[in-house]
Order: C-alpha cells, then structure tokens, then sequence
C-alpha cells in the first residue's frame, strides 16, 4: 500500500503536495491539542503561523 501512496504523491503538483502536507501539520496540531500535548494558545499560534507560511491564511 504504501507503494502506492507513493505513486500517488509522486503524480500531484507541486502545489497539490504542497495542500497535503499543509493538511497533515495541521491534523498533527490537532492530535496535539486534543491531547493535552500543547495548549490552545499554542495551538492557535502554531496554527496561525503555519497558515501564514504556507499562505493558507
């Protein structure tokens, strides 16, 4: 499975992957939050910074 995954990644845009891993660092945030591995407020921080680098904001 994971070969495929990789033929996946390989095939998406720059901007495509770009979207994805965006998505997973903030899922990760939110694994992180939900369990008491980071505060709200770093949380909203982490999440606000990440937004603004990746331009997502």
């Amino acid at each position: 499975m994971e070969q495929k995954e990789n033929r996946s990644w390989e095939n998406l845009s720059y901007e495509e992957k770009n979207h994805e891993l965006f998505l997973r660092q903030k899922a990760l945030l939110e694994e992180f939050l939900e369990r008491g591995a980071i505060s709200k407020a770093q949380y909203e921080k982490s999440l606000g910074d990440l937004m603004e680098k990746t331009g997502y904001a």
